[in-house]
């Protein structure tokens, strides 16, 4: 076999994963540091250059490098998703009587639709096929609603109600959240062999997904309304998502040169890092042993 596709790679045995992490591994492989703590700028990459599964790049398995001096765009586009699902989901939850979404048709256009979208296409050009898939789709997820959302403008809601009646408005929607469910537990699919911190966010996302559409699908049964109960827990499950696509954004941006501390991520016992780990802490055992006699 060539050098070229020379596995495993080295990792350090702790539990937890970070950023400085890649950082390390990155001044192990190359001779020299990774440029403030950005792994994907600035690195000479050779082929047997392998880095572990990092939601914070949203790489949900081993890869290389990218020869580019782009940086990780991946942190801005969980921040954008963070933000927009975090405001979506406090209406939701009804939160001190709060029913409308309108506030959110903003940051749906710009932040969790736009810059998200932008991040998704930086993802593809440093070569993050998953990374460029799932961001920029979630942008386009958020454009689409605000479209929705967007009153007078776009006549959506209004169109159905005029045709209709707003128990079919409330069955397309549902269809339209159904649809994003299912994309979404494709990709999660994609995360089982990364990290804790990655899946459980796709994981979330899923299950807010189910809970909202489930809640209009159900609206022509429950007198013209969608399901405050589901709808209360979608938003729940939604703010927990937000939290948890921070928390890697932080993972993400997070290093010695500028914080106090590093954020863990944790990486599945089954995953390829987990598989390392376990390794190391095999082979430490017999040494521990022999020391003692």
């Amino acid at each position: 076999m060539g050098e070229g596709l020379r596995l495993p790679f080295t990792m350090p045995s702790s539990s937890g994963s970070s950023h400085a992490e890649h950082k390390e591994q990155t001044t192990q492989l190359h001779g020299y540091g990774d440029y403030g703590g950005n792994p994907l700028a600035h690195v000479n990459t050779g082929e047997s250059a392998r880095l572990p599964a990092f939601g914070g790049a949203f790489q949900p398995g081993l890869y290389r490098p990218p020869k580019t001096q782009i940086a990780n765009p991946a942190p801005l586009g969980l921040a954008g998703f963070a933000l927009t699902t975090f405001l979506l989901s406090l209406v939701n939850l009804g939160t001190r009587g709060l029913s409308s979404p309108s506030i959110v048709i903003g940051p749906a256009f710009a932040y969790g639709g736009l810059i998200q979208l932008l991040a998704g296409m930086w993802d593809i050009a440093v070569g993050n096929v998953f990374g460029g898939c799932a961001l920029s789709s979630y942008g386009g997820f958020w454009i689409g609603l605000a479209i929705i959302l967007t009153p007078g403008g776009f006549r959506v809601e209004s169109t159905y109600m005029n045709s209709t009646s707003i128990n079919d408005f409330y069955l397309a929607f549902s269809f339209y959240l159904y649809a994003w469910m299912i994309f979404t537990f494709i990709i999660w699919l994609c995360t089982l062999k990364s990290t804790v911190a990655f899946s459980s966010l796709l994981f979330t996302v899923w299950i807010t997904f189910l809970l909202l559409a489930t809640s209009y699908y159900v609206a022509p049964t429950q007198g013209g309304e969608p399901s405050v109960p589901l709808t209360r827990a979608g938003g729940a499950f939604g703010i927990v998502a937000s939290f948890i696509a921070w928390w890697n954004m932080l993972a993400g941006i997070a290093d010695p040169s500028n914080s106090l501390f590093l954020v863990p991520v944790f990486h599945f016992p089954w995953s390829e890092k987990g598989r390392e780990q376990r390794k190391e802490k095999a082979e430490k055992r017999p040494a521990a042993n022999g020391d003692q006699v």
